[in-house]
């Protein structure tokens, strides 16, 4: 199979590698020689890692990179039988480039977008046959990352997304199908992991090692959420909220604070910048590892966590099993959400919402009308 991947930077990279490492013919494409010339290097560096590693071994990292050629003409992707473009997050510029790939590939090439959160359908719209174009998001690095969301258009045909899908499962990736709605799976369901432990700091609850304390010892995540925002960029987190937000018609339950839009604007993003909620030049704070505090501050980010996925469950963005999947194989999750609201009892959630709702009065704390009905009825997920 000829596949193309429209931008060569990590993203585009990790997925060529992906599919090279299947046995299938890729081909990067870029208008900027430089950051061909740094994937193609990059490549050959993650590579030897790997055999140094005894990963692979010489005869399969030679196979990998004869399946990978770097071009920067457009007109040299043609022959593909599946394109994925990996550019900037730009619904404008993304509906620009794929109205003039249609003119370079055939009528039955399928058109692909990574997007993380932007409208596959607008996307489509931009093309003459947008019955071909779906979204296929992969997660960072991609070569390690389990996950890939598949996300039809209102457009887009059955024919593709069953293709779409069997490409993605030969690929050894977990495929979680999803509504084409801000964030998808992931970015949807995951905003109370960040927004909520930020709420609570902002509350002056607790500061952020002693909530990073309680999500990693009672929840057993591997990273706390200040943590990991440092880790993926104030800057990319804080955009990711604030377009879920506006694409959510300003709901309150995805809020964005000030805290981390402060950061942004004084350039602290992180672990790449030297400085994000953490000063990383000093020593790391310690937390306060009263136990009480930290099972207040784990039982409120966590039944927020749930109502997001008993939410897009209830609305049809994906199935139960699919969210379930895409927490713990595209965020690395220690459960899935749903089974988490099993094990902590439907009832338990219910209060728990209510209380919070009756504490500050505020929508963000609505009670998610599934877990309301599944209490009343006595069920529980799967």
């Amino acid at each position: 199979m000829k596949i193309a991947v429209i931008g060569s930077g990590t993203m585009g990279s990790g997925i060529a590698q992906v599919a090279a490492t299947s046995g299938c013919e890729v081909k990067i494409y870029d208008t900027n020689q430089e950051v061909l010339a740094k994937s193609k290097a990059n490549l050959e560096i993650t590579l030897s890692k790997l055999v140094e590693k005894a990963k692979i071994d010489e005869a399969e990292k030679f196979r990998i990179t004869s399946n990978i050629s770097y071009v920067h003409t457009m007109g040299e992707l043609s022959h593909s039988d599946l394109v994925i473009e990996a550019i900037v997050e730009n619904i404008e510029i993304k509906r620009k480039l794929f109205s003039e790939l249609e003119t370079y590939v055939s009528p039955e090439t399928i058109l692909a977008s990574n997007t993380s959160s932007l409208s596959i359908t607008s996307i489509a719209a931009s093309c003459k046959k947008p019955e071909r174009v779906i979204g296929i998001h992969f997660f960072n690095p991609a070569p390690l990352m389990q996950l890939v969301e598949v996300v039809p258009a209102i457009q887009t045909s059955d024919e593709v997304l069953l293709f779409t899908t069997k490409i993605i499962s030969d690929w050894k990736k977990v495929v979680a199908v999803t509504k084409d709605t801000p964030g998808f799976i992931v970015n949807r369901v995951a905003r109370p992991f960040y927004s909520e432990a930020l709420r609570i700091y902002d509350e002056g609850v607790a500061d952020f090692a002693t909530i990073d304390f309680a999500m990693k010892t009672l929840g057993g995540f591997k990273m706390g959420p200040f943590e990991l925002m440092d880790f993926i960029g104030n800057d990319v987190n804080y955009a990711v909220t604030e377009s879920v937000f506006t694409s959510f018609y300003f709901d309150p339950k995805y809020k964005p604070s000030f805290t981390q839009k402060r950061l942004v604007e004084a350039g602290f993003l992180g672990r790449k910048s030297g400085r994000g909620f953490y000063n990383y030049a000093i020593e790391m704070p310690k937390p306060n590892e009263d136990l009480t505090l930290s099972k207040t501050i784990f039982e409120r980010v966590i039944v927020m966590l749930i109502n997001e996925a008993a939410d897009a469950l209830f609305l049809k963005v994906a199935f139960a099993n699919d969210i379930d999947n895409a927490m713990t194989k595209g965020v690395n999750y220690p459960k899935g959400l749903l089974a988490w609201a099993n094990e902590l009892g439907i009832q338990w959630c219910v209060e728990k919402l209510d209380d919070l709702y009756n504490e500050y009065h505020e929508d963000r704390y609505r009670c998610c009308a599934l877990l309301r009905k599944m209490n009343k009825e006595n069920k529980i997920f799967f």
